[in-house]
């Protein structure tokens, strides 16, 4: 017979932002929990709302299946005495096994005898195993944990109630006095405690009191509301993915109403309107089917109809006297210049041991058009990325930007417009914030992609520099992002971005002004710089289509472009199938592993007087020619060219020893090697290569 478990911790109201993870890992541990002790199951169905985490078990066992096992004793000469009886060795296994020595019988094992005995373990019943439930409500973990009263235990919120039932049977347990039952609560306001009757009630009994557990339809009638909403004053809605999601975990019984602000703050640009309303007060914004901002929004209640005039009132006031603080601001902001601005950055601190934003700008302005050089901009880019990294961070002392934090960057695109500047370099004050998170929107133009490249090498130097590095999940200045935000602006835009010419950049400016260095001079972390960005690039690498062999190939070679390193393991990955796969890399591999033992590798020419066989001659005259054109072929057409180097590679070793008594011989061989391993090096280390 299948039953059907029910778990619920009500608690205090949680943020909603962990309302949905922590139903997710409520289900996992609990799947966890059921499958450790074999108890089976169909599915589990989960339930949330800021005050309650819940999963329902369907089809839960009567029991844990029963098992037979052998249990494994002391040796058979250890067992048994010189007169063959029962040593106490055998008689205390036998019992400590719930069996006797009449139970033992004996296996061989490794060429040794040992005793064994048949253990028949009867499998719980399905309430005496959920009897432990309770490690799995006490185990789960969240961002922010509370203690309250004098208890020792940490939670993310109080336990206020909890419900445990099979069925109709209560499953006891108890967290802090708060003893498992079948009472839930309903809405705080507008419900009632309710008896559960059955597991099974749940979570239909609780929704005459005010309370949609199931988090997926309270989502869907929130949306059914908006559109309804919307289409009845012929507003276009724009429900944001996250926004939607934060609400929903806000309210327990949603009633979508909408409300209204005056004309007059239209003026205001639209991203301070919709900061206001979004980010600040959990409204949806709304447009006409042109797109344009209308002085309505729309806001979820949690709660019915009831007073839902005055609800309303209270929500517009609030966001007029938010409104009218971004007016004041945006008014008083236009009375000064971006060089006004500019100028009071030199006294703002980016970090005490680091310097001032003013500083960091300054360093930026020149490892910006060091890379701008380098990646080929033209010279009108060029232009607007100096102008750009000269004053981009102007807007952080605005007072806009001091009231909302969320606009920096955009609100310096809008001044920046204000004031007449060039329209690359206003865009490029918000670009260079992006992205603002691990798969974010990344900078379109040239411009604001290279200024946000080189804002961010910055930062990391910087903060390397000063002794501030990552460390385990602790990341307070987001290094791992903005290093994975450089390798993703380079991939995104296909330049030839190398954690060496990062650093280059960095080196030209120090060796220009030093001054600028003072506190954060270039230690002796350019290594860790290279693995940092390397791991970043190899997370982006690392996906579920892509050998784990050909990923360590091509992430050996750390010097290499980020792009090279995409498209050398696309091509690798291409070629794994082919016939002559396994052989052509052999011989590359046999080839590059000799090269190893040369210890000098800063000259690699090769003496041709020195050869003793033609096939010295051979493969000599065939790595020239691949040589010749290789730096300015494709990866496609460079792969061709070394697997072709298979046969005079292995002619090469048939009929020479590379290792020769002669140590000119040797080493002039050695180079010669050494020449193939550097080719093949475009494509990270072969050797890494799995080809059994």
């Amino acid at each position: 017979m299948a039953h059907t478990f029910l778990l619920e911790i009500g608690l205090e109201e949680i943020p909603a932002h962990v309302v949905t993870p922590s139903s997710q890992q409520l289900v996992k541990k609990m799947t966890a929990f059921l499958e450790e002790n074999r108890l089976d199951f169909d599915e589990i169905k989960a339930y949330s709302t800021p005050r309650r985490l819940a999963l329902k078990v369907l089809g839960l066992a009567d029991k844990q299946a029963d098992i037979e096992e052998e249990a494994k004793g002391p040796a058979k000469n250890i067992a048994l005495d010189t007169d063959g009886n029962w040593s106490k060795a055998a008689q205390g296994f036998s019992r400590g096994q719930g069996c006797t020595p009449d139970d033992i019988f004996f296996k061989e094992l490794k060429g040794v005898e040992y005793a064994y005995v048949k253990k028949f373990i009867l499998g719980k019943s399905a309430k005496e195993v959920l009897s432990d439930v309770k490690e799995v409500v006490m185990d789960l973990k969240f961002p922010t944990m509370m203690r309250w009263s004098t208890n020792d235990f940490e939670y993310v919120r109080p336990i206020k109630w909890l419900v445990s039932l099979l069925d109709k049977e209560v499953v006891d347990f108890e967290i802090l006095n708060v003893k498992a039952g079948r009472q839930t609560l309903g809405h705080r306001f507008l419900g009632k405690a309710v008896e559960l009757a059955d597991a099974n009630d749940y979570p239909a009994a609780l929704e005459p009191q005010m309370v949609i557990a199931d988090a997926k339809k309270r989502k869907e009638m929130i949306v059914s509301q908006l559109n309804e909403l919307a289409q009845q004053n012929n507003w276009q809605v724009v429900i944001d993915p996250e926004l939607l999601e934060e609400v929903n975990n806000l309210v327990e019984y949603p009633t979508v109403f909408a409300g209204k602000f005056a004309q007059k703050y239209l003026t205001i640009p639209d991203a301070v309107l919709i900061t206001s309303m979004k980010d600040h007060q959990r409204f949806f914004y709304v447009t006409d089917e042109a797109g344009n901002l209308l002085p309505n929004f729309i806001s979820v209640r949690n709660g019915n109809q009831a007073h839902l005039e005055n609800v309303i009132a209270g929500n517009e006031k609030v966001l007029t006297a938010r409104l009218e603080d971004a007016a004041f601001f945006y008014e008083e902001d236009q009375k000064q210049t971006i060089a006004d601005y500019v100028a009071r950055l030199k006294k703002v601190m980016f970090h005490d041991k680091i310097g001032t934003i003013y500083e960091k700008m300054e360093r930026v302005h020149l490892i910006a058009h060091y890379l701008g050089e380098k990646l080929g901009l033209s010279e009108q880019e060029l232009a607007d990325l100096d102008r750009a990294s000269q004053i981009y961070k102007f807007d952080l002392v605005t007072g806009m930007v001091g009231e909302f934090s969320e606009l920096q960057g955009v609100m310096g695109e809008i001044y920046a417009r204000l004031q007449g500047e060039n329209e690359a370099v206003c865009v490029a004050m918000r670009e260079e914030y992006l992205p603002t998170s691990a798969e974010g929107e990344l900078p379109q133009t040239n411009v604001g992609a290279v200024l946000s490249i080189a804002d961010k090498v910055d930062s990391i130097q910087a903060f390397f520099s000063a002794g501030m590095l990552p460390s385990g999940s602790n990341d307070p200045y987001a290094l791992r992002r903005q290093a994975l935000g450089i390798v993703r602006i380079a991939l995104a835009k296909g330049w030839a971005l190398s954690t060496p010419l990062l650093q280059a950049a960095v080196e030209s400016v120090y060796a220009k002004r030093p001054d600028l260095y003072e506190k954060i001079a270039p230690a002796e972390n350019k290594a860790m710089i290279q693995d940092f960005i390397a791991d970043r690039l190899q997370q982006i690498l690392n996906g579920p289509n892509l050998r784990h062999d050909v990923l360590e190939a091509v992430m050996a070679n750390k010097a290499n472009a980020f792009t090279l390193a995409q498209k050398a393991a696309d091509l690798l990955a291409k070629h794994l199938a082919d016939e002559d796969f396994k052989a052509n890399i052999e011989a590359l591999t046999r080839a590059s592993r000799l090269a190893k033992k040369l210890d000098d590798q800063s000259d690699l020419t090769v003496d041709t007087t020195l050869f003793e066989n033609e096939a010295e001659q051979g493969l000599y005259e065939a790595v020239e020619a691949v040589r010749k054109d290789f730096k300015a072929a494709d990866l496609e057409t460079k792969f061709i060219a070394l697997k072709n180097l298979r046969e005079p590679i292995n002619a090469y070793f048939e009929k020479t020893m590379v290792m020769a008594d002669d140590e000119k011989v040797k080493l002039n061989r050695l180079r010669q090697l050494a020449q193939i391993a550097r080719l093949t090096a475009v494509f990270g280390a072969l050797d890494a290569l799995n080809t059994k």
